[in-house]
């Protein structure tokens, strides 16, 4: 599923185009990043918000995937309720909502864990 931004051009199109743009490792991290959202949850919606933050929902705001220079910030809206058992969460550890990972260039993401954290907010989001 596709939502349009006030643009009329598709989140995912220009999801697209930022992964695109970045042409380093961090729009091939990026483009990993959306592609494991879209195997752990296939009804995914993709939006664009925030003048330019890409945004996975399903019932709620899964997480979103921003970028910076040295880093590709995968922020998850309730990650502070979600289990974490492979330890992926490495950044913004001190909230009471929020919870994020960090890739830096040349790390591997482990696939299976991220696309279980996927899994479990999706089932908070649609536990309410």
């Amino acid at each position: 599923m596709k939502k349009e931004s006030s643009g009329g051009e598709s989140a995912s199109a220009l999801i697209d185009t930022r992964i695109k743009e970045l042409n380093d490792w961090r729009g091939e991290t990026l483009a990993r990043v959306r592609a494991i959202i879209k195997q752990a949850d296939p009804d995914v919606v993709e939006e664009w918000k925030w003048r330019g933050v890409p945004v996975w929902s399903h019932a709620g705001i899964i997480c979103t995937g921003e970028t910076y220079k040295a880093a590709v910030k995968m922020t998850f809206a309730k990650g502070a309720s979600l289990d974490d058992p492979s330890g992926l969460f490495n950044a913004s550890l001190e909230g009471n909502t929020r919870r994020a990972i960090d890739v830096h260039e040349g790390e591997a993401i482990d696939e299976k864990a991220l696309q279980a954290l996927i899994r479990a907010a999706v089932v908070l989001n649609t536990s309410k």
